[in-house]
């Protein structure tokens, strides 16, 4: 199976039994549905499970799957509705365990850390922005992480996240005015 076969092709041809499409999908996508995971529960050990639990659906769906959108929108869809069918199955809310987010920022400016007057700055944003990210509600908080960690478009965080696109984008525009206004307050 080549490497530069779409998401969608993979996935048909892992319905039609190529298993190596299924390798490579995993291959694409276990870094960023793991993280996407970690940061709605903030627990490495149910991150882990949900994890799991997502690609055993994966398997299980793949004699209907049909291509109805990109995969990465049903692949986080399929994570989302888990999520929030596990979240509610044990009666739990999801909190923000800023250790993870911290540690997932901090990777992004590893170069400027070498700098000590440019790491000092780099952090102080980075803990503003977590702050900030802790106090938004979960819609608007996953409806950014969407965005910005997945790359989705507002009609992809509306069908992921199962709301019309109107609301995802409201949702996504609270987010990044409040975020904006908390950095302004700085």
């Amino acid at each position: 199976m080549a490497e530069n076969v779409s998401d969608e092709g993979l996935m048909l041809a892992y319905r039609d039994g190529d298993s190596g499409a299924f390798d490579l999908l995993y291959k694409r996508h276990k870094g960023g549905l793991y993280r996407y995971l970690l940061r709605k529960c903030s627990d490495h050990g149910l991150a882990e499970e949900l994890f799991q639990d997502v690609w055993v659906k994966l398997v299980k769906a793949r004699e209907t799957y049909e291509i109805r959108s990109k995969f990465t929108t049903w692949l986080y869809q399929l994570a989302h509705n888990h999520t929030v069918d596990y979240y509610r199955k044990h009666k739990l809310s999801i909190v923000i365990n800023r250790t993870d987010e911290e540690n997932i920022f901090n990777n992004m400016h590893t170069r400027a850390q070498d700098q000590p007057d440019v790491s000092a700055v780099i952090q102080q944003q980075t803990d503003r922005l977590l702050k900030l990210l802790d106090q938004l509600p979960s819609e608007q908080r996953e409806a950014f992480v969407l965005r910005e960690e997945g790359g989705f478009s507002v009609d992809e965080i509306a069908k992921i996240t199962s709301v019309n696109s109107e609301t995802a984008k409201s949702r996504l525009r609270y987010a990044v005015n409040k975020l904006r206004a908390g950095l302004k307050d700085e």
